[in-house]
């Protein structure tokens, strides 16, 4: 335990993982697995099938016998219509039987989603893979997509923790508060600056669902999602609840992976505390949440950079091997100073823009990478042709 409130959280490298608990634990005796019993932790719910409301919900201990492992891609193919060869097929009548209820659910999930989209954000920034190969060298990038197996899972989780919420008034809950005006106003001028003139609404919701609907007939969703991520508050773990700005919730915490996450295993702890009627234990569970709730947010922190800071390093090593060569890239700032993000063979890079060209938010450019500072992680380029 004392170990797993030191990471708080596991780090996930391109490579490799760093697992907040023991992988005698994270791997084997808490992951789920086919044809074993593994102790489980249950949210039952009982939804209308027509206001998409909770009607009761109800957690409690259990054992879960897996029959069958499916992977994302398997259940994406069951779900592909347009290549009927290619799709996934039942081996049995047990798999048909679940194939049948998972066709259900992705019906109520997909509904779940829209009407959570009509008060929270559905942001489409472009979260990049990368691959490593044997001698830590980068190989590839690759953008991560979104597919209908991993939307399902995700709404699913989601009531899960919005129930866990809902169950105490102090304990650890996941917080995003509005963004503040100033970072608001920052944002507009910027969009100014591509053109695009914001309506201000009555709602910060309608204001930033018109700017994104703008973005989507100029082809620039993710560039623009990324600058209304920038304008927002950090997300964040607090003993009290204000609500969760982003997702449209009243209430939210964070359930669902105590494997990977510190602030889940509290959540489980208190809930059992208060399932028992132990107030005592209870206690003792919330006996320094204040300060327990900052450390972890600060650990959310460090292993968000941990990751960020690995990737880059190997960005840094790429074009140190590639100096003089001419790439695609887009510009994603101009203030204070000029960078791109490298848009060819090898995505994502973040690229200080050395000339002072004068160019414009989102514009395409080709650039010639210069020089790097490895102990900095940083690649340094000049524009060498603009697109208009």
């Amino acid at each position: 335990d004392n170990e797993a409130i030191y990471r708080s959280f596991s780090i996930y490298l391109p490579h490799r993982s760093i697992p907040m608990l023991p992988r005698q634990l994270s791997e084997t005796l808490c992951s789920l697995q086919p044809h074993v019993d593994r102790l489980a932790y249950v949210f039952e719910m009982k939804i209308d099938i027509n206001s998409l409301e909770v009607i009761n919900s109800k957690v409690y201990e259990a054992i879960i016998h897996s029959d069958r492992r499916f992977n994302y891609e398997e259940i994406d193919s069951y779900f592909l219509k347009e290549n009927k060869e290619n799709k996934l097929k039942a081996k049995n009548s047990k798999e048909q039987e679940i194939f049948t209820w998972i066709k259900k659910l992705r019906v109520i999930t997909d509904e779940l989603k829209k009407k959570r989209l009509k008060v929270g954000y559905d942001f489409r920034s472009n979260e990049i893979e990368m691959k490593i190969d044997e001698d830590g060298k980068l190989v590839s990038t690759s953008i991560a997509e979104e597919t209908p197996s991993h939307a399902l899972i995700e709404d699913c989780m989601l009531l899960a923790n919005k129930a866990a919420a809902n169950q105490f008034t102090r304990g650890i809950f996941r917080i995003h508060e509005q963004p503040s005006q100033n970072k608001l106003q920052s944002l507009y001028q910027e969009l100014a600056g591509i053109g695009m003139f914001v309506d201000i609404k009555e709602t910060t919701k309608d204001t930033i669902s018109g700017i994104q609907e703008q973005a989507s007939a100029l082809n620039l969703e993710a560039e623009v999602d990324a600058l209304i991520i920038r304008s927002q508050m950090r997300a964040r773990y607090t003993p009290l609840n204000v609500g969760h700005f982003g997702l449209g919730f009243d209430a939210y915490t964070h359930f669902t992976s105590p494997i990977r996450r510190y602030s889940d295993l509290i959540v489980h702890r208190l809930l059992k505390a208060i399932n028992a009627k132990d107030t005592q234990e209870g206690s003792y569970v919330l006996r320094n949440i204040e300060s327990l709730s900052m450390t972890i947010s600060e650990k959310e922190r460090e292993a968000a950079t941990i990751e960020q800071d690995f990737m880059a390093r190997k960005f840094t090593r790429w074009a140190e091997e590639n100096l003089t060569k001419i790439f695609n890239a887009k510009i994603t700032s101009t203030d204070p100073e000029t960078t791109a993000d490298l848009n060819d063979e090898i995505q994502g890079a973040r690229l200080i823009i050395s000339s002072n060209d004068n160019v414009v938010l989102f514009q395409d450019v080709k650039v010639r990478l210069d020089k790097v500072d490895i102990p900095k992680a940083k690649i340094y380029a000049s524009i060498v042709s603009v697109d208009v």
